[in-house]
């Protein structure tokens, strides 16, 4: 799951290489590796409310949840990552087009499947478990709408920090165990933030349970801030942090002096 700058291309290049067959392996990828997350993450949520009909006030609910963010995450990044990337998140699509390392096109097309697939996972658990409703992001009642979209902003920000920091080639073997480290920072953002704002950090995983279960109110606020701090990350680590000129750093700030 490696990062590099796509070379300047026409509109029209851009869009042909959006289509090639390659392309079209990396949208079915990420339909792929986002259906298991979204059923995942939702359906631990439902199986969580069967076991304990209280669990909104239970905090080993928040854990399981957050468990299953992390084994989730880490298992779609993982599986899709030769073929797409493995972005499953809107919002990590969005940061990688904004630092230039995937086509405006090719953005819009791994939207498509990952919203496609969110839908699509939440219906199957919709139609298997019958008696269960659909489970949705919600904010609590002591949080403003603003509020709990700043804190998915910065939230989404970590997470695609995170995602750069792994996928970058000047990182050497430690790139191994990237989709590990994305799904354990998902699942410390679900401990965080689970009980103010859900801790979404995914639109498309928000979308596709509210399509189902036909709430979508505050759907902004798994957009907008979760969009914002993922341009912002990319921005941030390629030009300020780890711009592509200046060799990378170890912790003891001595330079590791790998090549990019």
């Amino acid at each position: 799951m490696l990062i590099r700058k796509m070379p300047p291309l026409a509109l029209s290049s851009r869009f042909r290489q959006s289509i090639t067959p390659d392309a079209l392996r990396s949208y079915l990828a990420e339909f792929i590796s986002t259906f298991f997350f979204v059923f995942a993450v939702v359906g631990s949520s439902m199986a969580s409310k069967k076991l304990t009909p209280e669990a909104e006030g239970d905090p080993s609910s928040l854990v399981t949840v957050a468990i299953a963010n992390t084994f989730a995450l880490s298992s779609a990044v993982y599986i899709a990552a030769g073929a797409s990337g493995g972005h499953v998140n809107p919002a990590v699509t969005f940061g990688m087009a904004v630092g230039g390392h995937i086509s405006v096109p090719t953005a819009l097309f791994y939207w498509l499947s990952q919203m496609l697939a969110s839908v699509f996972a939440s219906l199957v658990l919709r139609v298997m478990t019958v008696s269960q409703r659909v489970p949705t992001y919600a904010i609590a009642e002591e949080m403003t709408g603003f509020g709990a979209s700043m804190l998915e902003g910065l939230l989404t920000f970590v997470l695609v920090y995170t995602v750069y920091a792994c996928s970058d080639p000047r990182r050497g073997p430690l790139v191994a165990i990237g989709p590990l480290v994305i799904g354990l920072t998902a699942g410390a953002g679900v401990l965080s933030a689970g009980p103010f704002s859900g801790g979404s950090m995914n639109p498309a995983c928000a979308f596709g349970s509210a399509v189902i279960a036909g709430k979508l109110k505050n759907q902004a606020v798994y957009w907008v801030g979760p969009l914002i701090g993922a341009g912002v990350a990319g921005l941030v680590y390629d030009n300020v942090v780890f711009p592509p000129e200046v060799p990378a750093v170890s912790i003891r700030g001595v330079s590791d002096a790998v090549g990019v």
